[in-house]
C-alpha cells in the first residue's frame, strides 16, 4: 500500500463525518425522504475520497492550514457526487460503486433533483465558510465556476459523439475531452483550489494545478484501462462497459487509428454489445495493436515528469511527498 493510500484510509472516515453535516432534514418529512436521505445515502457510499483530501493535501504543501480548506473540499466532493448521478443517468448506467444508481431505484426525476441539490451545494459551502476572507471564498468560487463548466464541456463532447456515432477521432480529441472532463476537477482545480486557501504563491498555485491536470489525466487515462483488462474489475457487473458503451477511450481512438482490424473493431462498439465473447475480441483487437499498452505508457510519462516538476516547484515536505505518491498509485492503481 501506497503512503497516499494509507492517508486516504487514515482520513476519509473524519472527511465522511463532515460531508454529512451538509444534509438536512428540510422543512417537511418528505423532503427527508424524496431529496435528503437520498443524497446522504449516495454520499456515504464513498469512493476513496481523493478529490477532497488532495485539496487539503495541497493547502498544507504550501505551509497553510488544511483545515482551513475543509468547506472547499467538501464543494468539490459535492460536485463529483452531482456528476456521477447525472453521468449515470446520460449513460443509461445501472449500477455504482456496487450497488443500484440512484436513478434505478428512486427513478430518474429524483436522481435528476438530488443530483441538483448537490450541484448548489457546490457554492453554498464555501459562500457559508466564514473562515475564509471574502476575497478568497470569491477567488474559489471562480475557480468552482471554471470547473464546472470545463467539466461539462467535456462531457458534451463524450456525449455528442456517442449519439453522432463518431469515431472519426484522433488521440488529440480524446485528450481534450478527457482533460475537461475528468482532469480539471480529478486533479488541477482541488489542488489549486487547496493552494490558494492555503495561501500560496501564484507560482506554487500554477504548480500543484499543473501536476493536478497532468496526473488527473493520467488516472483517467488508467480508468479506462482497468475497465478493459484489470483483474479486480472482471467480478464487477460492469467490467467492459466502455465496449457495451461505445466509449471514446484512449486505447479505443488509438487502436482505430492504427489496427490493421479498425473495421471489426468499430463494428463491436457501434454495436452495443453485452456479449463477453464479443467484449473479449474488441479488447484483442486493442491489445494486438498495440493500444493498451500505449494508453498505459502514456499516462506513466505523464506522472513521471509531472512528479520531475512538483519536485522541482515545492520544498521537500511532508504534504509534497504525499503527492508524488499520489500519482503514482493513479496509474499503479489495479481497481
Amino acid at each position: 500500500m501506497t503512503a497516499f493510500e494509507l492517508y486516504l484510509k487514515r482520513n476519509a472516515k473524519k472527511f465522511d463525518a463532515y460531508l454529512a453535516g451538509f444534509f438536512t432534514d428540510g422543512t417537511h418529512d418528505d423532503m427527508r425522504r424524496y431529496l435528503y436521505t437520498l443524497l446522504s445515502e449516495y454520499t456515504a457510499n464513498a469512493g476513496k475520497r481523493h478529490r477532497p483530501l488532495i485539496c487539503v493535501l495541497a493547502a498544507e504543501a504550501v505551509g497553510g492550514d488544511p483545515r482551513r480548506a475543509w468547506s472547499s473540499a467538501a464543494a468539490i466532493e459535492h460536485f463529483h457526487t452531482a456528476a456521477l448521478i447525472h453521468d449515470d443517468i446520460m449513460d443509461s448506467s445501472l449500477t455504482r460503486r456496487g450497488v443500484p444508481c440512484l436513478h434505478v431505484t428512486e427513478g430518474e426525476a429524483l436522481a435528476i433533483n438530488a443530483g441538483d441539490l448537490a450541484l448548489s451545494l457546490v457554492t453554498g459551502t464555501v459562500v457559508g465558510d466564514e473562515d475564509l476572507s471574502p476575497e478568497v471564498r470569491l477567488r474559489v468560487l471562480q475557480e468552482l465556476v471554471d470547473m464546472t463548466t470545463r467539466t461539462i464541456e467535456g462531457q458534451a463532447l463524450d456525449i455528442g459523439w456517442a449519439r453522432d456515432d463518431r469515431f472519426d477521432l484522433a488521440v488529440n480529441d480524446y485528450l481534450v475531452m478527457a482533460n475537461h472532463k475528468t482532469a480539471f476537477y480529478s486533479g488541477a482545480v482541488p489542488l489549486a483550489v487547496g493552494a490558494i486557501v492555503g495561501g500560496g504563491t501564484d507560482v506554487q498555485i500554477a504548480a500543484l494545478r499543473a501536476f493536478g491536470q497532468a496526473t488527473g489525466l493520467a488516472f483517467q487515462i488508467q480508468d479506462d484501462v482497468l475497465n478493459l483488462v484489470g483483474t479486480r474489475e472482471a467480478t464487477k457487473k460492469d467490467f467492459r462497459s466502455d465496449v457495451t458503451e461505445g466509449k471514446r477511450t484512449l486505447a479505443a481512438v488509438h487502436a482505430l487509428e492504427h489496427s490493421a482490424a479498425r473495421d471489426r473493431l468499430l463494428e463491436l462498439l457501434a454495436a452495443r454489445t453485452e456479449d463477453p465473447a464479443l467484449m473479449e475480441e474488441a479488447v484483442a483487437i486493442m491489445r494486438e495493436s498495440g493500444s493498451i499498452d500505449f494508453a498505459r505508457t502514456y499516462a506513466r510519462d505523464l506522472v513521471l515528469q509531472a512528479k520531475a516538476d512538483l519536485e522541482a516547484a515545492l520544498p521537500k515536505t511532508r504534504a509534497r511527498d504525499l503527492l508524488l505518491s499520489m500519482a503514482d498509485f493513479f496509474v499503479e492503481r489495479d481497481n
